[in-house]
């Protein structure tokens, strides 16, 4: 269950009703973690083998909202909002590669009993490759969602169009017209969700604008998004590792992933009616491969 509100709605700005509304509809307890000088907002549920799910750039835990439900059913599973992101407050000087893969070395040190798996989209993913290519004794699986750094961030015109107009001036408008280029079918997400889409919409648009999360968006892309892992880290990677991908992202093709899939003997499962992000927008059939490649 959720934390419970402690201060009246009236008193709080809408970006954080919104991520309590959001809470409230998740089979999980939010807690704070010190990590690495981060203070971190990270979400727990479940019993099992832990799993640790890493979300994308100016994005936070709630993202993966549809699918925490039902892996909860069967897996101890930590989703933190990224240093600089959601509820997460970096403090004590800059945030730097070398400090983002510490935070990830610590929160599997707070949270996980034994090695856990890491599912990272986009820039999550990234980051869970680089720390098991150093760190592969601590990682017991690694599942790469529509993941950045296996190739150079050449995203499909329209789709980096609406990026750089939303990230340039978040508004509701830029918001929905990025979204339209990451779902396959944004009308059908947004209805399927309903009223938690425009807390969703709310809350990560809340934090769009906060200062502190645009500089953590930039800093995660230029260190973790737009230049690739160097193939000799990829060949030094031995830690079972699973793609899942979806059928249209336009912002790492499929063709991406299948490449990656052929040259590493990587599984790939490709979700069929799905954008770049389908654990939002085709739960059921994200939850299926996810659980395949966890084993």
């Amino acid at each position: 269950m959720a934390r419970e509100m402690t201060v009246k709605e009236g008193a709080r700005r809408p970006g954080a009703l919104a991520r309590d509304r959001l809470l409230a509809g998740i089979p999980a307890k939010e807690r704070r973690l010190d990590l690495a000088g981060v203070s971190s907002a990270v979400l727990e549920g479940g019993r099992g083998e832990p799993v640790i799910l890493l979300h994308g750039p100016g994005e936070h835990a709630l993202k993966w909202s549809r699918v925490i439900p039902g892996l909860v059913e069967t897996h101890h599973v930590i989703a933190p909002d990224l240093p600089g992101h959601g509820a997460s407050e970096v403090t004590g000087g800059p945030l730097t590669r070398d400090r983002v893969l510490a935070w990830l070395d610590a929160l599997i040190e707070r949270t996980c009993a034994s090695p856990p798996a890491l599912v990272g989209q986009v820039v999550g993913g990234a980051m869970a490759v680089l720390y098991a290519v150093d760190h592969g004794a601590r990682v017991r699986r690694l599942v790469l969602v529509d993941t950045l750094g296996l190739a150079p961030f050449q995203p499909a015109p329209e789709f980096a169009q609406a990026l750089t107009a939303y990230f340039a001036g978040p508004s509701e408008a830029t918001f929905e017209g990025h979204w339209r280029r990451c779902a396959f079918n944004f009308d059908r997400l947004r209805d399927e969700m309903g009223e938690r889409w425009e807390n969703f919409s709310a809350y990560t648009l809340d934090r769009a604008l906060a200062p502190e999360t645009r500089g953590a968006v930039e800093v995660l892309m230029e260190q973790f998004g737009l230049v690739p892992i160097p193939p000799e880290d990829l060949a030094r990677l031995r830690v079972p590792t699973t793609l899942i991908w979806g059928q249209h992202d336009l912002a790492t093709s499929l063709a991406v992933a299948e490449g990656a899939s052929a040259r590493y003997a990587w599984p790939l499962h490709v979700i069929e009616d799905a954008g770049g992000d389908p654990a939002a927008e085709q739960p059921e059939r994200f939850l299926e491969a996810l659980r395949l490649a966890l084993g």
